[in-house]
């Protein structure tokens, strides 16, 4: 090329270039902006039908691909290419609902695993009945029958009964429900001293409960707070006892023929109040005399033996003491057949497991046992059934749910303002009001408060003495004092029927004592409830996830900073047959991320940790 000869322009060199390469043998197709497309598509995996259409083509295709193979391939995808985008975003849905779908059945199975490995594998049974494999197939006979024109009462009549009053019964062959008390046969004492209590017809547990003891069967009774659970037990057992004195009396240092187990001192003493109320009408009414005693800590055991000497139908304790009793021989349950353990699932929680366990193996024989509880989830049901002769599972409303009687009140208030805040609260309903805190110096320091604004308030908390909790719940429950401020030992089970409002100073670490706290107020049916809640940002993140739900479920109004948050598995909520945790029933959360189920098992660990250094250590010496 010459200086004279004029520069070859750019598309000049191109079209050189082209010309160059047809002629050469190693030719690489061009791959056309379609089937870029497409296998961007197929790479990404927003199509589910390419997927399956890109394999089969991809397979089919060979290395080398000629003008008409294009063509093909352009008939077979085009359309495909050319669909609108709400054709794409159907598709994108479908896609996204599959993909949720196995994320649920992935979510529902990793649950079945953990619920498994944390399931208890020992039995609820004495020693020597697991050692000898004594297993009682039918459940215990008792003499008493529900009338005959109710017998005859046809199935979907039952059924009919039940679903008007929400009652969910598992098991074979239930009782009749039975819908007053004097078809159930009560004698007139007893009548007569329901009636002055003002109790005129049962409540939905009792209607099913009762008939299901006095026939009996082994039964776990849920229901909600304030909803007369304690009357299902009581009732029965006193029945069975004037039975068994008017066969043969008791002798001196017999019995007891009954035991009721509580979690908590004051629900122990509430319980045996009850007995004695309903003895003493019998007495008053001229059938034989019923003893009773109560075995709780904090009051000496003479108390106890005095009766005991004599001869008792019906004993209630406390875990603690009553092992107590039972390992120095001061009572044997050689005759009990009759066992109640009330608030079950708290006991099992608290650290009673063990205790429970070693107190069955003091009885003698078979015996009617009755598990109680507000709040139940279904690892603990599973665990009971264990102990159970053909059980029936009687549940009013879901087990854990709170009680419909009470408006629920969750307010946003900063740490150093609570104290303060809490005294306008107190103006919002009249006197009694019930204070609950998770620490003893929070309940302390509120009790000093209160004092001194002026306020007539007494408080209680385990490390007070047991005459001072007594006199602190008797003067409260007598309406001597307006304010009762309490940790968790009066949230279970004690009743105060006229308390119009709740206040938890701050929220409790577990849902479920909440349901507990909130069920003092609104309670049987009569009243409407007040329950107050402080909350901040000190609060754990899981167990407002809970306290939304609980208050979405009980159909309340949801403060907007509680609406506002979400967890992960939100969305797997609904899904399945059993809603929220399966291990400690909480609907905020999932059993994969139970902090309840994470406790324990930190808690298992160190203490496996622990017991094997020390086992080395002892070794070494």
């Amino acid at each position: 090329m010459s200086l004279k000869d004029p520069p070859i322009k750019k598309y000049r060199r191109e079209e050189q270039s082209s010309d160059e390469s047809e002629n050469d043998d190693k030719y690489i197709p061009y791959i056309p902006v379609k089937e870029r497309k497409k296998q961007q598509l197929l790479k990404v995996g927003r199509i589910i039908q390419l997927t399956a259409e890109a394999s089969a083509s991809t397979a089919a295709k060979s290395s080398s691909e000629n003008e008409h193979d294009e063509e093909l391939n352009e008939e077979v995808w085009g359309r495909k290419f050319n669909i609108s985008l709400l054709d794409q975003h159907t598709e994108l849905k479908k896609l996204a609902e599959a993909k949720k779908v196995s994320a649920v059945e992935k979510q529902l199975k990793e649950e079945e695993k953990i619920l498994e490995s944390v399931a208890e594998k020992k039995a609820l049974m004495g020693v020597a009945e697991l050692a000898k494999g004594i297993q009682y197939e039918e459940p215990i006979k008792t003499s008493w029958r529900p009338p005959r024109y109710l017998l005859a009462m046809p199935a979907y009549k039952r059924e009919e009964i039940r679903d008007n009053l929400n009652i969910l019964v598992e098991g074979d062959d239930v009782t009749v429900p039975i819908k007053s008390f004097k078809e159930m046969k009560f004698p007139k004492p007893i009548l007569s001293a329901l009636e002055k209590k003002n109790i005129k017809k049962p409540t939905p547990i009792q209607v099913q409960g009762i008939p299901t003891v006095l026939s009996g069967r082994d039964l776990i009774g849920i229901a909600f707070t304030g909803s007369g659970k304690t009357l299902v037990f009581v009732l029965p057992i006193i029945m069975f006892c004037v039975e068994q004195e008017l066969r043969l009396p008791f002798i001196r240092n017999e019995g007891p023929y009954g035991l009721i187990i509580c979690p908590s001192r004051e629900l122990a003493k509430q319980t045996h109040e009850i007995i004695q109320y309903y003895c003493k009408a019998l007495h008053q009414g001229g059938l034989p005399e019923i003893r009773s005693c109560l075995a709780i800590g904090g009051v000496p055991v003479t108390e106890a033996m005095e009766v005991i000497q004599k001869g008792t139908h019906i004993m209630v304790a406390t875990p603690g003491r009553l092992m107590d009793m039972l390992d120095k021989k001061m009572v044997t349950l050689s005759v009990c057949r009759y066992l109640c353990m009330d608030e079950a699932d708290r006991m099992i929680d608290m650290g009673f497991e063990e205790d429970v366990r070693t107190i069955f193996s003091f009885f003698r024989g078979q015996r009617q046992t009755l598990l109680f509880s507000a709040t139940m989830p279904k690892k603990i049901q599973n665990f009971a059934r264990s102990a159970l002769v053909k059980p029936v599972t009687i549940n009013v409303g879901r087990a854990g749910a709170a009680s419909m009687n009470v408006i629920q009140d969750v307010e946003y208030v900063k740490q150093e303002a609570k104290i303060v805040y809490m005294l306008e609260c107190l103006q919002r309903t009249a006197p009694p009001v019930l204070v609950f805190a998770e620490k003893k110096q929070d309940v302390d320091a509120i009790h000093e408060y209160l004092l001194l604004k002026g306020v007539e308030a007494v408080a209680i908390h385990g490390g007070k003495d047991q005459e001072e909790r007594s006199r602190a719940v008797e003067a409260f429950r007598k309406q001597q004092k307006d304010v009762l401020v309490a940790t968790d030992v009066a949230s279970k089970g004690l009743d105060f029927p006229d308390v119009q409002h709740v206040i938890n100073y701050d929220m409790p670490d577990d849902v479920e004592n909440y349901v507990h706290r909130i069920g003092r107020t609104g309670r049987s049916g009569i009243n409407k409830g007040l329950a107050t809640t402080f909350i901040n940002k000190s609060t754990e993140q899981s167990v407002l996830l809970d306290l939304k739900h609980l208050l979405i479920e009980a159909k309340q109004r949801v403060p907007a900073f509680l609406g506002e948050l979400c967890s992960e598995t939100e969305k797997y909520l609904d899904v399945g047959d059993t809603q929220g945790c399966s291990y400690c029933g909480g609907l905020g959360h999932r059993i994969t991320d139970c902090p309840k189920l994470e406790a324990v098992q930190s808690k298992q660990a160190s203490n496996i940790g622990r017991r094997d250094y020390l086992s080395n250590t002892a070794a070494d010496y």
